[in-house]
């Protein structure tokens, strides 16, 4: 299987400082982070690792529900997933990942929304950056079947 690469040049402090982090497997793109904005309600057009880390299990998560969807006989037409990674201090010190709340709306044909739903929790135990996050305290699934 493949490995993926990303770096981040940094320079500063971390309250002053700030950096670009460059999807380098893919050349997708560099973007500008600063530990500011990691933490402010307004990002201001950086990014973060938090925010990275909801694109990866969102992304992740899409395409393990739609595989299993196949399996359990239905055919995907279109899926929308969110992920929400929440961000707070540590008691222990530092930052925590402490929430992830995942939402899927889907339309999904030849299946039920029970099977949707058993189907969607499956794929949230099963994606592979679902299991890499398994430390998150929660990781929450508003799983809804639209016709």
């Amino acid at each position: 299987m493949a490995t993926r690469i990303a770096r981040t040049a940094w320079n500063g402090g971390l309250q002053d400082g700030q950096g670009q982090v460059e999807l380098t497997s893919s050349k997708a793109g560099t973007f500008d982070v600063s530990f500011p904005r990691r933490v402010a309600d307004d990002a201001g057009g950086v990014t973060s690792p938090e925010e990275l880390v909801a694109a990866a299990h969102s992304s992740c998560y899409a395409m393990q529900f739609s595989a299993l969807l196949a399996e359990a006989g239905g055919t995907p037409v279109a899926l929308e997933v969110t992920a929400e990674v929440t961000v707070e201090p540590d008691p222990a010190g530092g930052l925590k990942i402490s929430t992830i709340a995942l939402t899927v709306r889907g339309e999904v044909e030849g299946i039920d929304e029970a099977g949707f739903r058993e189907t969607a929790e499956k794929a949230k135990a099963t994606c592979p950056v679902s299991k890499a996050l398994a430390s998150v305290p929660t990781i929450t699934l508003d799983a809804t079947l639209e016709s």
